[in-house]
C-alpha cells in the first residue's frame, strides 16, 4: 500500500523534553506530598496525558482528587513545564532534518498527549511549525493514548491533504513512536509505526513495524518500508 502520509509523536520523538515534563509533574504534585519517583513516571504513566498523568497517579496512591484539585494541578504543571521549556527545551539532534525529509514527500501531522501551548511554543521556536498541516494535542479527542483516538483524528485531518498532494487519502499512514503506549494507539487506528530508541531499549518497542535507534535516522524510505512490510 502507498505511504500517504507520516504521523509524529512529539515528547521523546521530536522533542527531548520528557525529563522536563518529569520536573513539571513533580512540581506540581509536591504541595500535595505527593512524590513521583522517575522511574514509576517512564514505567507507568510516559503516554498519558497531563490528565492521564495524575488521575493514575492518584489512583495508585489511593488519594483523592476532585476535578477541581486536577484542574489547578493541569494549570500549575503547564506553568512550570513552559518555565523549563524556555530554560533550554530543545528538539532531538536531527530531528529537524527528519521532519524535512519526510514534509518534502507526504504531509505530516503530529498526534500528542502534551497540550497544544507546550506543542506549539516549542514548533515554533525551531521553525517547524509551518511543516505540520494539523496538530492533535491533549483535550482535543475524547480519549488519549494508548486510546486510538488521538491517531485516528489525525489521520481524518491529514487526509484532505494527501488528496490535494495527489496521494490516496485512503493509503498508509506511518506513525512514530518512542513508547509502548503510543505504538498501541497508532496500531489500534490502523497505522503502521518507526519506533524510536530514545526513551526505551529497541528491544521494548517489538510491536513496531520497524525500530530505529534514533530520529536522526529516519527517512522517507524507511516510512514506505513500514507500508510494505507484513
Amino acid at each position: 500500500m502507498p505511504l500517504s502520509g507520516v504521523v509524529f509523536d512529539f515528547d521523546g520523538v521530536l522533542a527531548d523534553s520528557e525529563p522536563l515534563h518529569l520536573r513539571a509533574f513533580q512540581q506540581a504534585l509536591a504541595p500535595c506530598h505527593i512524590t513521583l519517583a522517575a522511574n514509576d513516571y517512564y514505567e507507568r504513566y510516559l503516554g498519558f496525558d497531563d490528565v492521564g498523568v495524575f488521575r493514575a497517579v492518584a489512583r495508585d496512591g489511593r488519594w483523592e482528587l476532585t476535578e477541581a484539585t486536577l484542574a489547578e494541578l493541569v494549570t500549575v504543571k503547564g506553568k512550570r513545564f513552559d518555565e523549563l521549556a524556555k530554560q533550554g527545551a530543545a528538539l532531538f539532534p536531527g530531528a529537524a532534518d527528519a521532519v524535512l525529509r519526510i514534509a518534502g514527500w507526504v504531509p505530516v501531522a503530529i498526534a500528542s498527549g502534551a497540550l497544544r501551548a507546550e506543542i506549539e511554543t516549542l514548533l515554533s521556536t525551531t521553525g517547524l511549525r509551518r511543516h505540520f498541516k494539523t496538530v492533535v494535542a491533549s483535550g482535543d479527542t475524547p480519549r488519549s493514548k494508548p486510546s486510538p483516538d488521538p491517531y485516528a483524528r489525525a489521520v481524518d485531518l491529514l487526509r484532505p491533504f494527501t488528496a490535494t498532494a495527489g496521494l490516496d487519502p485512503d493509503g498508509c499512514f506511518v506513525a512514530i513512536e518512542d513508547s509502548n503506549w503510543g505504538i498501541e494507539s497508532a496500531l489500534a487506528a490502523g497505522l503502521r509505526c518507526i519506533g524510536i530508541a530514545h526513551t526505551y531499549p529497541a528491544e521494548t518497542l517489538r510491536d513496531a513495524h520497524l525500530v530505529l535507534p534514533s530520529i536522526d535516522r529516519l527517512d522517507i524510505e524507511q516510512a514506505r518500508q513500514a507500508c510494505e512490510d507484513p
